[in-house]
């Protein structure tokens, strides 16, 4: 039976959407970066800081393929790491950037697993686990560093508390019972429609390593570049940082322009001049989100370029070639 000619061109559609919200993401950030600025900013930073920013940036953004590893043992498929590595470094680089990353990540997903055989099913399911493994590490790290560092939180942001305190006590409870749910009761959980499976305690475990390091290692680039500048302890930096990051969140914008810089001025102003503090800011939104959004749209259209052009290669080799491409670029067999 003939495939329907939508279903057939809904893929690469959806893909060629994602990469045009890129390339208007990137023309987005560019109008903030005036080149002047950026030169100037950049001159201030040691040498030997901007090159470990950008290493910790690449560790992280490795450690972000875990996401990919751990959605595939959840619903028990294998595929070769360069595959699952090309769709972790896409999906991160591009949903942390052009926003709304629940839905970002599901449409790459969708264009990629959907080629290598996946059900709709199945798909949802591990996109639903990788964006719930990111959250999770928000409570994980959030809970730890907000009742060690309980700073005030400042009343522009609207938040009905006058610390991080009771933010924190709430993610260790929200953690707690998750891990109770999924791991501790040996039963899946269903709530309306909603099922929440039994995990094996690795699973979960991993799971909240992965996202946790993935926030830990976010938020170390930003100190690398600030460490020069200020006299802070980075605990007393992490907490401020994932104060700043839970409002970018909530605002639901684009990496969270504008709220998240806003929260980190009103918060760092006594340890540094907001002149060297936005200096700053510029040099890291340029290596966490700008680097890394120009690499995922360079692969996502290199992907689609190669599929459109390789009239005789099926979607499966064409998509096996760039995995293969990846896998050599980051050493992976």
């Amino acid at each position: 039976m003939a495939k329907n000619p939508i279903l057939r061109w809904f893929p690469p559609c959806l893909s060629l959407g994602v990469f045009a919200l890129s390339l208007w993401t990137i023309q987005q950030n560019l109008q903030h970066y005036q080149a002047e600025n950026f030169w100037d900013s950049l001159s201030n930073i040691p040498p030997s800081h901007i090159v470990l920013a950008i290493a910790l940036m690449g560790v992280n953004y490795f450690i972000m393929t875990g996401y990919e590893c751990l959605g595939l043992a959840y619903v028990r498929q294998s595929l070769p790491y360069a595959k699952k590595a090309l769709v972790g470094i896409i999906c991160s680089g591009i949903s942390n950037s052009v926003g709304f990353a629940v839905l970002s990540s599901c449409m790459i997903r969708y264009r990629f697993y959907s080629v290598w055989g996946f059900s709709v099913v199945k798909i949802a399911q591990i996109s639903a686990f990788c964006n719930l493994s990111f959250c999770l590490g928000l409570f994980v790290v959030g809970s730890v560093i907000f009742l060690k560092e309980p700073l005030a939180i400042p009343q522009l942001l609207d938040i009905p508390f006058l610390s991080v305190r009771p933010l924190g006590i709430i993610f260790l409870v929200v953690i707690l019972a998750y891990l109770f749910l999924t791991v501790i009761r040996q039963k899946p959980l269903i709530i309306g429609k909603w099922i929440i499976p039994h995990l094996p305690l690795k699973l979960a475990v991993s799971q909240l390593i992965v996202s946790a390091l993935d926030w830990c290692l976010a938020a170390a680039v930003f100190y690398t570049l600030l460490h020069s500048s200020v006299s802070l302890s980075y605990s007393a930096f992490f907490g401020i940082y994932m104060l700043a990051q839970v409002a970018g969140l909530a605002s639901n914008i684009p990496g969270g322009l504008g709220v998240f810089e806003t929260v980190m001025i009103l918060l760092l102003t006594p340890f540094i001049t907001s002149e060297n503090l936005l200096g700053t800011l510029l040099i890291y939104r340029g290596i966490y989100y700008f680097i890394p959004l120009t690499v995922a749209a360079l692969l996502l259209g290199k992907y689609e370029l190669h599929h459109f052009f390789s009239k005789k290669q099926s979607p499966v080799e064409s998509v096996s070639h760039l995995s293969t491409t990846v896998g050599e670029t980051i050493n992976v067999d």
